[in-house]
């Protein structure tokens, strides 16, 4: 009879200590994962170290580059050398990848403005110049990813209002004053265009993200873009250069008509 009346008081304190011999297990697993997860963030490296150290790699690589082609012209400290090169500082890793992918530098001699040529570095080489460019002078940076989107009508809008008196509504360029020109844009990569649009080479002005906006820009490349892959319904674009061109062809249709005119009524007579 005694030992039937103690089991059932005893059962609750055998509960208590299996809940709290529990409660000790898990918070022992928790601090040894917390210990092994504290010492595997210290000794593991971080996601960041190899991409930081490819910039630096970058940057070496670009000086290296730059001294053996650029550094008679714009200086050992990006300063410029009088009656030879503008000074670099400022001008931004867009600049320059501007000027070198389109093989307007290196510079092959001084004129109005610098010529199109094939470029001399390729696009691992030039991003290299313009990494060490960047970390020593600063300046405007071409974004990553995808350089295109928005509204392509937008975009149109805004390359009429602001483009177009130079380069063309069709983007085939024109001439300019005192020999210079602005190139046509059929060529032209989205980077090399938003480039353009960041350090305003030549005579273009620059167009900071004050004055059209990362998202404008997208919208502006897009529509060049997709001019380059429209078709003429209408017929012969002629070059898309506008009534020009459309004028010289009637102009010379005309004539030739009527000289056959004249040379039939000729013969009548």
């Amino acid at each position: 009879m005694t030992d039937t009346k103690a089991s059932p008081s005893r059962r609750p304190g055998q509960r208590r200590r299996s809940v709290l011999r529990r409660l000790s297990g898990v918070a022992a697993l928790v601090i040894a994962l917390g210990a092994i997860g504290t010492v595997y963030a210290a000794l593991a490296p971080h996601g960041d170290a190899a991409p930081a150290a490819d910039a630096a790699l970058n940057v070496r690589k670009g000086q290296q580059l730059f001294d053996q082609t650029c550094i008679t012209c714009h200086g050992a400290n990006l300063q410029g050398v009088k009656n030879r090169g503008p000074s670099l500082i400022g001008v931004g890793a867009a600049s320059v990848y501007f000027q070198v992918r389109t093989g307007r530098m290196p510079l092959a001699q001084q004129g109005a403005q610098a010529d199109v040529h094939p470029a001399k570095f390729d696009e691992a080489e030039t991003e290299q110049l313009a990494a060490y460019v960047q970390a020593n002078g600063g300046g405007p940076v071409v974004p990553s990813g995808n350089l295109r989107g928005g509204d392509i009508g937008a975009g149109g809008e805004l390359f009429r209002l602001n483009c177009a008196s130079c380069h063309n509504l069709a983007g085939k360029g024109g001439a300019l004053s005192s020999g210079k020109s602005a190139p046509g844009l059929g060529t032209a990569t989205d980077r090399v265009m938003y480039a353009a649009m960041l350090s305003g080479p030549e005579s273009m002005p620059v167009f900071g993200d004050n004055q059209i906006t990362p998202a404008q820009k997208r919208e502006i490349i897009s529509y060049v873009q997709s001019v380059k892959t429209e078709s003429d319904p209408g017929g012969a674009g002629i070059g898309r250069l506008g009534p020009v061109p459309e004028g010289l062809v009637i102009w010379v249709v005309g004539i030739v008509g009527l000289l056959f005119v004249v040379l039939w009524i000729g013969a009548k007579a």
